[in-house]
Order: C-alpha cells, then sequence, then structure tokens
C-alpha cells in the first residue's frame, strides 16, 4: 500500500492535513469521505533528498521514539494516547508522519506490529519481530526496555567505530590537498622556469612535470574519470558478484576486526530476539539481515537449515567456520545449559569490547603507513626539483 497525503475541510469548514495509506489515489479519496471529511487535495508525496537523509539518519529518531515510547508505556499510558503524544512532541515531520499512520492503522483494527511493518525504511525487521513477540506475549514496556538497550549498544559501538576513522580521513584529505596544490600551482611555475634556462632535466623530474601538466590541463578529464570508476564500482559491487567478490576482498584484508564486528552484531541481535520471545528460527532469519558481510550472511543460511533440522546452533556454527572459537565456546555452553540468550548476549558484550580494541590497533598501524605514502609521495616531488635545480646552476647534490 501507497502512503498519500491531503489536505480536507470538515463539515464544520476546518482545513485539516495528514497523510492516509491506500491501494491508489481513488480509493484513498473514498477512505476520507467516508472518515466525514470532504478531500480538497490527495497526492503521493514525492521522496526529496531531505526525505532520502531523514530516512538514511533514521537510526537516532527511531532510538528517540523507541525510549520516549517505553517512557509513556511503562506510565500506564495506552499504546494509542502514547502514539498520539509522541506525534505532537516529535519535532521531525516525517517522523510526525510515521507516527500518524500507525496510529491511523491502529483505530483501524491493525496491530501494532501490522502498522509498524508498513513502513519498513524507518522500522527494521528484528524491530517489527520484537514487537510482535512483545504484543502476544502482553509485556511490550519490557520489550520495548531491551530494544532501546540494543540500539543504544548497537549506535555506541558504530560510534566508537566512526570515531576511530576521524583523523585517517582527515590525514588522507589534508594530504591528497597538498598534493594537489604542488601539482597544479607550484610545479608548472617551476615548469616555467626550467624552460627559460634550457638544459636537459632529470627523468624524474620530466615525469612529475609531465604530469602536473597533465593534471592541470585535463583536470576535468581525470575529475570526470574518477567520477566515472566511483560509479561503476559502486554499480559493481551492488550486484551479488560484485559484493561477494568484494565482501571477500575486505575479508581477507581486515578478517580479524570484521569477524568480531559480525560476530558482535549478529549474538547482540539474537540474544535481544530470544529474550524477547521470538522464536529461533525466525530469530535467526532476522539476525541474519543485521550481517553487511555476504560471505558470512550466506553461511548462516546453512546454520538455519540445521536449525530446522533439530542441530541447534552450535554445531552448524562451528560448520560454517565463520565465528571465533571463544563465542563457539561460549554459545555451546549457553546451549547446552538452557541460557542460549544470556550467553549470546555475554559473546556479544565480549566482542563488542574487542572490537574496540582491534580497531584502536589497526588505526595504529595504518596512520603511519598513511603518513609514510603521503611523505614518499611528496618527497618524491620535492627531491626531483631540488635534482633539476641543482643540474641547472650545476650544484653538487
Amino acid at each position: 500500500m501507497a502512503i498519500f497525503s491531503y489536505r480536507a475541510t470538515t463539515l464544520e469548514g476546518a482545513i485539516v492535513e495528514g497523510v492516509i495509506e491506500a491501494v491508489d489515489e481513488k480509493t484513498a479519496i473514498e477512505r476520507l469521505k467516508n472518515t466525514g471529511i470532504i478531500p480538497l487535495k490527495v497526492a503521493a508525496p514525492k521522496e526529496s533528498i531531505k526525505r532520502r537523509l531523514t530516512l538514511r539518519s533514521s537510526k537516532g529518531d527511531l532510538l528517540t521514539f523507541t525510549t520516549e515510547l517505553s517512557a509513556l508505556l511503562s506510565a500506564g499510558l495506552p499504546i494509542d494516547r502514547s502514539l498520539n503524544i509522541l506525534s505532537e512532541i516529535s519535532e521531525s515531520n516525517e517522523i510526525r508522519d510515521i507516527i500518524q499512520s500507525i496510529l491511523r492503522s491502529i483505530r483501524e483494527g491493525s496491530s501494532f506490529s501490522d502498522a509498524m511493518a508498513k513502513h519498513p525504511k524507518f522500522f527494521p525487521r528484528l524491530y517489527v519481530s520484537m514487537i510482535r513477540a512483545g504484543e502476544a506475549g502482553g509485556v511490550m514496556d519490557v520489550v520495548l526496555d531491551k530494544l532501546n538497550e540494543f540500539l543504544e549498544s548497537t549506535k555506541e559501538l558504530k560510534e566508537h567505530v566512526f570515531s576511530a576513522m576521524i583523523y585517517p580521513i582527515i590525514l588522507s584529505v589534508a594530504g591528497g590537498i597538498s598534493i594537489i596544490i604542488l601539482l597544479t600551482y607550484v610545479l608548472p611555475k617551476f615548469s616555467t622556469i626550467f624552460d627559460e634556462l634550457g638544459g636537459s632535466l632529470p627523468l624524474s623530474t620530466q615525469i612529475i612535470l609531465t604530469f602536473s601538466n597533465a593534471l592541470k590541463s585535463y583536470w576535468w578529464a581525470v575529475l570526470a574519470s574518477i567520477i566515472a570508476g566511483w560509479m561503476l564500482f559502486r554499480n559493481y559491487i551492488k550486484s551479488d558478484t560484485g559484493r561477494y567478490k568484494w565482501d571477500s576482498f575486505k575479508l581477507k584484508l581486515m578478517g580479524d576486526v570484521i569477524r568480531k564486528l559480525e560476530t558482535a552484531r549478529f549474538c547482540r541481535t539474537l540474544g535481544t530476539l530470544l529474550r524477547s520471545g521470538v522464536p529461533l528460527l525466525q530469530a535467526l532469519s532476522n539476525s541474519k539481515d543485521v550481517i553487511s558481510n555476504k560471505i558470512i550472511a550466506s553461511a548462516i543460511d546453512g546454520v538455519l537449515k540445521g536449525a530446522k533440522e533439530g542441530k541447534g546452533i552450535t554445531i552448524p556454527l562451528s560448520n560454517a567456520n565463520i565465528f571465533p572459537p571463544l563465542a563457539l565456546s561460549m554459545i555451546k555452553v549457553g546451549e547446552e545449559t538452557g541460557q542460549l540468550d544470556t550467553m549470546l548476549m555475554k559473546v556479544a558484550s565480549t566482542y563488542e569490547r574487542s572490537l574496540k580494541v582491534a580497531v584502536k590497533r589497526l588505526m595504529a598501524l595504518f596512520e603511519p603507513v598513511l603518513i609514510l605514502i603521503m611523505g614518499l609521495i611528496i618527497g618524491f616531488i620535492v627531491i626531483s626539483m631540488l635534482m633539476a635545480i641543482f643540474s641547472m646552476t650545476e650544484l653538487p647534490f
């Protein structure tokens, strides 16, 4: 079903605006008339750039929504009144529209989880699954508390990884800009001086000056080539074959970090789902969705198959050979003692801490390598220029 925005008037003459879900525009108009209002304008809203950016950054909004809804339900308020309050206090128009749509669906007879499932861009599958389990067990406030903990830990982990990448990114950008300035602004001035003095130049200087002149004259072609190459690469890794090969390359390059990251993600998600009352097979299927590496995600299919055959998850996970031995041992203990959810959460916490150390160690290695590469490039340019100057002035180098 599509979501349509509308502008209508009541029988008393008041103007109302909002959104409504319907198969098509005609059905939306009929549904509005049945509610006792007169539709003036009904249209499918276009997904603007602002909307796309909002949906991409909706993880923070989802955490806020979960925290506030959990507080309201814990205070004893019914779900419809809680959603109505959240709709009134929401600062984002997009989130307000989503909440109003959910509230409308609930009043029309849908369950809370089914209403959420109509907005997959904002509510992930595992979120909806946990809410559905909470509805079935009558423990919605408890499930929302667990969701809140899950989203907070996920956000903290992502922020740690992102903050570790800030300095290398700044270093790369600053070094790249310095090299571009040298090649396009500084070296052409030396080229003019060398042309006036005449004489032969060292090979390294000739190479640098040729590259500098080409970059200055055909910068647009270089820029277009970079953009085209990046777009081709993006399209390639979006395909199944390209994504599989790219993930395989990343796994070989940063295997330790990626395995710890995916282990923490999978175990925390699966443990949270099981604690919330989601059946094992459904929890495994939803947990697979949070794994970004296709190599590891495809191995979970074998785990899901083994669980369906009654083998549990320890043996299929061991056969898949994707998680570290310590994680497998802890999961085995949890499965044998009937505390699989608790042990999965401990595995997640263990590998989240280990991941932070691994990322810190990787950045400690990456930063000096990056500085060394930038230094070698700039040093090569400077030495090439000095060699040319010394050769022109017949001074010993």
